[in-house]
Order: structure tokens, then sequence, then C-alpha cells
């Protein structure tokens, strides 16, 4: 890890490298070991202490503490599942072998057999018999009373993280059992598991800015996806009826506690479904992973107590903004009067802004960090949805729904738009307004109309941000905190001449 560049240190750093080639030149080279035949594991030793009192034990992990001095030494070790004490024992290793072990630093990996037991403490011990140093750590484990605590240095170096905050640890093993959660539960309803390409011609299947990249043996530019959609609904147009893909998606876009450049996407297509149909999975998916994860239907995020427990609140956009502003937009028709009415509400919005451009404004502003219990914001206007059928008892509206929870969308999904005629027009709309400066709007996808007009059965698309999900049953705040790996500005290393040699 990064560490201070003090003389103190850089002593302490030399110290390890010294013992390093030390047990080099007596023949123990601790990186030769290949493999340690592992037959329990901390935790099961701690859970399992009477029925395995006096039993013999093999074990591996990392040095994280050492006690003791003269004939007897307490380390502590830690593995995947937990920590336990090494009781260690100089009558029972031999002068030669106890006083090797007492130069082995904290972070160090060994192997131990040894019997099961307790101290007069009652403390749950393995009486160490054997060991072997598997890996040397050459650098130097944060302080154990404080951690690894610096935010910025935790995300860099998620490794020193996972080992000195286990709870960190138990937020990735959640993540993992959220995901197979989502998994059983649409496995279960029949739908098939999919991969498509994530490197496209085009970036669609969403109004996001994305990540350009360039072919050399076809010379031509290419671009990670920034959506699931358009793939999988080619594959209902194929004859699939229920699919769905959970896999990254990348979009170049400022990053704040919600976002990440790249992030874990759940897409599902069902044919002969509506956005209707989709709102009850959904509510029946979040019901579902909520009792597998938590155990209920409820969990605290942040202080607030969010229910699960179906049905959740349902509102036309247009209503809410109505309700947290006064201004009735669904009367409003003239792209004058809405402008007005926008500027009177203090938006930031251009004299060209469509009424539903303005609609989006006046929800964002005013309506959405009000959103805390589970609401879906449903009847989006058809200017901020190009791929959602229309709504044809009002056609300025869309068969389209947004899940809001306390304040952030956690889903978006609409009976999609299988009007090939109607979504040329869209597609030509964003090509406009891409011409005047609009670097996130869809562009034209020409196979995908092919596509539409091949026929595209009645279908209902759902997209869920998965991190969102983790952040929400986790009660984490930042992103960062749910990905293993979140994207850093990268830190310089190395002195100035490496740096130059890098460049």
């Amino acid at each position: 890890m990064a560490l201070d560049s003090s003389e103190s240190l850089n002593e302490l750093l030399q110290i390890r490298r010294d013992k390093l080639s030390k047990l080099m030149e007596e023949g123990k080279d601790p990186f030769k070991n290949t493999k340690f035949n592992v037959t329990d594991h901390a935790l099961k030793v701690e859970e399992n202490f009477e029925a395995m009192e006096g039993k013999q034990v093999s074990l591996a992990g990392r040095i994280m503490s050492k006690r003791g001095q003269g004939k007897v030494s307490f380390y502590d070790l830690q593995d995947s599942t937990g920590r336990i004490q090494l009781f260690i024992k100089k009558d029972i290793m031999g002068d030669e072998l106890y006083e090797e072990i007492k130069t082995y630093d904290i972070g160090d990996i060994v192997g131990i057999q040894g019997e099961v037991f307790k101290t007069k403490m009652g403390q749950v011990s393995v009486r160490v018999e054997k060991i072997v140093i598997l890996s040397k750590s050459l650098q130097i484990l944060p302080e154990k009373f404080h951690g690894l605590k610096d935010p910025d240095l935790r995300y860099r170096q998620r490794y020193v993280d996972l080992i000195m905050n286990p709870a960190v640890k138990e937020v990735f093993v959640t993540r993992s059992k959220i995901m197979n959660a989502v998994r059983d539960y649409l496995n279960n309803r029949g739908f098939l598991e999919v991969e498509t390409p994530v490197l496209s011609n085009l970036a669609g299947g969403a109004n996001a800015r994305p990540f350009a990249t360039h072919h050399n043996a076809l010379d031509i530019p290419m671009f990670l996806r920034i959506a699931l959609e358009l793939p999988l609904k080619r594959l209902i147009v194929g004859g699939f009826d229920k699919v769905y893909e959970l896999s990254r998606v990348f979009r170049n876009e400022g990053m704040d506690p919600t976002h990440n450049p790249e992030f874990t996407m759940l897409e599902t297509y069902e044919a002969y479904a509506d956005y209707e149909d989709v709102m009850n999975m959904v509510e029946e998916l979040l019901y579902d992973v909520a009792l597998k994860i938590k155990g209920q239907d409820s969990v605290i995020y942040q202080g607030d107590e969010i229910s699960f427990k179906p049905p959740f609140k349902r509102a036309r956009m247009v209503d809410l903004v109505k309700e947290h502003t006064g201004v009735d937009f669904d009367v409003i028709d003239d792209q004058k009067v809405a402008y007005a009415e926008g500027i009177k509400l203090g938006l930031e919005i251009e004299p060209h802004t469509s009424i539903g451009k303005i609609i989006e404004e006046a929800f964002d502003t005013f309506v959405e960090d009000k959103l805390i219990q589970p609401t879906f914001v449903t009847h989006h206007p058809v200017e901020i949805s190009p791929l959602a059928k229309k709504d044809y008892t009002n056609p300025k509206y869309t068969e389209r729904f947004e899940l809001f929870i306390r304040g952030s969308e956690y889903a978006n999904a609409f009976s999609e738009l299988n009007d090939p005629i109607d979504q040329k027009e869209r597609f030509m709309s964003q090509v406009e307004n891409k011409n005047t400066g609009d670097e996130e709007a869809h562009p034209f996808d020409h196979d995908f109309i092919n596509a539409l007009e091949v026929g595209l059965p009645p279908t209902g698309g759902l997209g869920i941000g998965i991190d969102r999900l983790v952040m929400l049953m986790t009660d984490q705040r930042s992103i960062r905190d749910v990905i293993l790996f979140p994207t850093m500005k990268p830190e310089k290393t190395g002195t100035e001449e490496e740096q130059a040699e890098e460049k």
C-alpha cells in the first residue's frame, strides 16, 4: 500500500525485506509453496467448538496480531470467515522453529496444523503443532485500533480495506446474495438469462454520453454500451418471450454518491406484457429480495424505514408536479406558456425547451427528493421517452414508470414502443436534439428500426440499477461502498524518473 516516505517507515519496510532475504538464504522461500491443505476455517471452529474440541485442524490465513513473550506466544489468524487465536508454545515447536516464528510479521500469510482447545480465559484457540509461512508481507497494514479509514485510500486499495474492515467484506457478500436472489426470482418466472455485446457501433437504449473507442482491424469507431435494451428487444423479435441480462454498462458522465461511470444494470423484457405487469413484477421482486436478504419486508436506510410491502404508491408525473408546484402542465399545450411557467418556478431552461422536458425539470427540482417510500411515477412525457409506447388515451404521455425511493430512481420501465413508424419519427427528433447540442440524445439506429419492421410483439421492459439496490439493502451512502473497485483518478506513483519513463 502507499506509505509515508518518512525515514522510520522506510526502515520498517527494509526490515521486512531483510527478513525475507534471511528466509531465502536459509532455503525457506515463503513464495515457493503452491498450495496448502486447508480442512477448516475460523468461523466453523468457533461455532462448532463442542464438536471440534480436541480435534486436529488445518487452517490458513493472515497474521493480524501478536502477543506474548518468552516460551508462549498468541497470534490472531484471520481467514475468509473471521479470526481465531493461535496458541504457540516453544516446547511444542522446538527452539529453531519457535525463534523463526517470532520473526513473522503482522500481515504474513501462514498455514497451521494443531488441536482445537479453550484457554483458561475461555478463548477458543488452536494449539499449533506445525506452521509454515506461505507469503511474506512486505508492506505494513494500518494500525489496528484506527484501521484504514481514509475513503480515497480505501477505494484505491480495496484489498487492504477488506483485510482491515470486516464490515466492508460483509457488504460485498450481501451484494452477491442480492444478485443471486434477483436471478432466482427471474429464473423461477421463466426468464432466460442472456449475454449481449458490450461493444457496439451505436450507443443506444438510453439518453447518455457513451465512452468511445476504435476498432483497429475494422477501422471503425465503437462505443461501450450505455444500456442493455436494444439487443434484448431484438431477441424478443427473434422469438424469445422472456429474457434478462444482469451486467455492466458504461456512461461517460459525472460522479457523485449515486453515480459511477461503470455500474451494474438489470434489464428484463417480457413479450405480451405491459408496464403495469412490470410494475407488479417489480413489487414482487423487491419484496422477495428483502425477505431473502433482511428476513423482513422493510429496511432501514440512513435512518428511514423503507417498506417493500406491496402495493407501492402510483402517481402520474404531471400530477405530482401539480401537487408540489401548483402548476397544472396537463392543461398546457402551448410551449411558450409552459416555458413561462417554468421560468416563474425558477427552472434553468432554454426558450426552445419542450413541454415534456419542462415537466421533467419541474419534477426533478420540486418532487423527486420528496418521494421517500417506494413510489411508481408514471406517464412520462413523450419527449423524454423515445423508446416507450404512447398512452393512447392521452398521447402526450407514455406507458412508462420510474420507481423512486428516498429521492432516488431505482427502476425505469415501459410498454415498449413497437410501432416502427413512430419509433423512426422519435429517433429523428432525437437526432435534431443532438444537432442542437444535446450530447445525450439517442442516436438513429437503422437496424433497430428494421427489427421493429420485422415485428416486435407487445412487450414490457424494465431496467434496475443493481448498485443502488445494494446501497439500499446494506445502508450504504455512496455507490463506491458497494462497488469493489470504483473508478478513481490515478494517483502519481514512483520517482520522477519512473513517471517520465511511463510517459
